[in-house]
């Protein structure tokens, strides 16, 4: 039986560690913390991912965890007008979860014994694979693409999880900065900031629920928003880059999980037809073009989301309010409509 190690337990590496062993591989989790938990507020999935999850046959377990969230149709402004509001048929809602469930999910997935914590890997690992799925500071990038560049801050978010707020999910536009809600199972809610400058206190006077959001919130999460310049490969010998290792984007078309779970479905699809050389270079083949693509797309939205800049903040609202739906789901589809490859 072929050995794989996956360096990280994150989403993605974890998702990596489910695919490799549906195709017969044995596979060692290697993670650096001592305790295998997942931090953060909240993040949500799309179509993308929720089939990638399919395919592994653990869909419907991720989904009991998850809660539709409308944000994708919901579109507002501080004041609380609304922009676009959510229709059925024509919008389509995210699955929503709080990231320690989902990774509480992905986790109970693999066997206790295959998962070791504590360790510090600083060096490739014998095994006929490894899986870097190490996050956005990798170890392996940097060991492997010395001349690689440096992880770059775009902007700041908070974030926090609130109980007994009801919510829709919705996305509000401010000048420099956005609101983002999601509800969460169990009467729960997550939200988000994204600013260039000042954080929650420049937004408690928008509209409702955003105040009670903010007051209900025992701790805030503040983290930098970091993305990577493009690699000219995510493998290196028998080392494949996954997830953020590979090509961490900013949260602004809500990609970075999906794309580590379509890393690691299209990994193990490769695999299970080609020796490891081959299917590496299938995987490079495979998943630069298309993580390249969404990396300067989130970039540019991420860019204007948070522009402080009056016209182009102008210039968002009226592109929000008034481009046609077939344009909106167009801008969509080269994202949302990928499907994955089959492991049997």
């Amino acid at each position: 039986m072929p050995e794989a190690v996956v360096v990280g337990g994150g989403i993605g590496g974890l998702t990596a560690a489910i695919a490799l062993r549906r195709i017969g591989w044995s596979v060692t989790v290697l993670e650096q913390a001592a305790e295998l938990r997942e931090v953060g507020a909240g993040l949500s999935l799309a179509e993308n991912a929720m089939r990638a999850l399919d395919v592994l046959g653990i869909g419907d377990r991720v989904r009991r965890h998850a809660a539709s969230s409308q944000v994708t149709g919901n579109q507002r402004l501080p004041s609380g007008r609304y922009l676009r509001r959510f229709r059925e048929g024509r919008d389509v809602p995210l699955a929503a979860f709080h990231r320690a469930e989902l990774h509480r999910v992905l986790l109970d997935e693999l066997p206790a014994d295959r998962i070791r914590t504590g360790q510090r890997v600083t060096a490739v690992p014998e095994a006929d694979l490894v899986v870097a799925a190490d996050g956005v500071h990798s170890t392996f990038r940097d060991l492997l693409w010395p001349d690689a560049p440096r992880p770059r801050k775009r902007y700041t978010a908070w974030r926090g999880v609130v109980a007994g707020i009801d919510v829709e999910g919705s996305f509000t536009f401010g000048r420099g900065r956005y609101f983002m809600i999601h509800p969460l199972p169990g009467g729960r809610a997550c939200w988000a900031l994204g600013s260039r400058s000042g954080g929650p206190e420049t937004v408690r006077g928008w509209h409702s629920p955003i105040p009670e959001l903010l007051a209900a919130t025992g701790t805030v999460l503040r983290n930098d928003i970091l993305e990577l310049g493009p690699l000219p490969a995510y493998t290196h010998g028998n080392v494949v880059l996954l997830g953020d290792a590979a090509h961490a984007v900013t949260p602004d078309l809500g990609q970075g999980a999906c794309q580590a779970i379509e890393d690691a479905v299209t990994l193990a699809a490769a695999l299970r037809s080609a020796p490891v050389p081959d299917a590496l270079a299938r995987y490079d083949r495979e998943r630069l073009p298309r993580t390249r693509k969404i990396a300067r797309t989130a970039r540019r939205k991420g860019r204007v989301s948070v522009s402080p800049n009056p016209l182009v903040h102008g210039l968002v609202v009226a592109g929000t309010r008034w481009v046609p739906d077939a344009a909106v789901r167009r801008s969509t589809a080269g994202v949302w409509d990928w499907w994955p490859p089959r492991l049997s």
